[in-house]
């Protein structure tokens, strides 16, 4: 079995949730043994593509001329792609539409979470719609000390400054104007979001802020790979995400994975696997997040790490690694049965 991982624009996206998905798809993928490749000029069974841009129909075109099977990871919908780019309320429908194109021309689909499936399943799908987890490199993520230092010296932080940290592109359906009204109300804390964005895709009043028009104690230092921001999911104090939309939220993951408290606002896709006073803690409006932020940093309630950190675990890349096997298997096979 040789699978062909398709993603259009690898270096536009590489540093975006879809892009981690990528690597987390080759780790576990690897952690099973089974052969992939990113070459479209490659020999393959199976055409595993992750991206809706317009080179996708003719990969899939390409891949039924060959009679290779074609699995669509549905990483996008309609609701995530609103509040996002310019205009992207406006062509929303159209947006819905291609993806409807596209995702219907699968022989079977993949979505993050059961939440995705149930939008996918009200799009009128007729394959089977699997929900596997995008997964998480627990090693990655494991606490390293020389990471933490290298964070905190990064952004000159010392021991007594209290560190909000957030990851996630510049859009309104993050939650970054949430973000920078709490931040305003906290000045006793520092907030930093990372991520990055070509400033002229997204909204003025968004872009204004990011560009300037935030309190002194928000920070926004772009897109930060590698020990910086590793470190920085251990070496914050809390990990608030207050996105009104994903499919799943891998930044959640990863601050799960960190050994982080979290704080997310409370949403469907979180129904199923992230419960509050749990392993997290779950907010529903700008009220709450501040009372929320103050409780877990004072330490004036449970740590929430441990299970956060179990959650982080049952999606670990050798268990995507399974997952992913037995739905290859199961359309090579023909085979509809695959319990989800």
């Amino acid at each position: 079995m040789k699978v062909l991982l398709y993603f259009e624009g690898e270096s536009m996206i590489s540093g975006s949730g879809i892009g981690r998905a990528l690597k987390h798809q080759q780790a576990a993928l690897d952690a099973v043994g089974i052969e992939w490749t990113c070459d479209p000029s490659d020999d393959y069974d199976i055409l595993h593509i992750n991206t809706v841009g317009p080179n996708s129909s003719h990969m899939i075109k390409q891949a039924k001329e060959l009679g290779r099977k074609v699995i669509y990871h549905a990483h996008s919908t309609e609701e995530d792609f609103r509040n996002s780019f310019v205009f992207s309320n406006t062509i929303a429908p159209m947006f819905k539409k291609h993806l409807i194109n596209l995702y219907s021309q699968a022989d079977l689909i993949i979505t993050p979470t059961p939440y995705s499936k149930r939008l996918l399943e009200g799009y009128g799908f007729q394959q089977p719609i699997y929900a596997i987890s995008n997964g998480i490199d627990l090693q990655c993520f494991s606490y390293n000390e020389e990471k933490v230092k290298a964070f905190r010296k990064y952004f000159s932080l010392d021991e007594k400054d209290k560190v909000v940290l957030c990851v996630g592109l510049f859009f309104e359906r993050k939650g970054i104007l949430d973000f920078v009204e709490v931040a305003k109300r906290m000045p006793e804390y520092k907030f930093i979001w990372f991520g990055s964005i070509n400033n002229m895709m997204i909204p003025s009043h968004v872009r204004d802020i990011v560009q300037g028009n935030h309190p002194n104690n928000v920070i926004f230092p772009g897109y930060v790979k590698g020990a910086i921001i590793e470190g920085a999911f251990s070496g914050s104090d809390v990990f608030f995400f207050p996105s009104y939309e994903e499919t799943e939220g891998i930044v959640v993951l990863e601050a799960l994975a960190s050994h982080q408290n979290v704080i997310v606002r409370d949403i469907g896709v979180y129904d199923e696997w992230l419960f509050d006073q749990v392993n997290c803690y779950k907010g529903t409006n700008n009220d709450v997040f501040v009372q929320l932020i103050q409780d877990v940093i004072e330490k004036r309630v449970p740590s929430v790490k441990e299970e956060g950190y179990k959650t982080a675990q049952e999606r670990s890349i050798d268990f995507i690694g399974q997952q992913l096997q037995s739905v290859y298997k199961q359309v090579l096979e023909n085979n509809e049965k695959f319990n989800s």
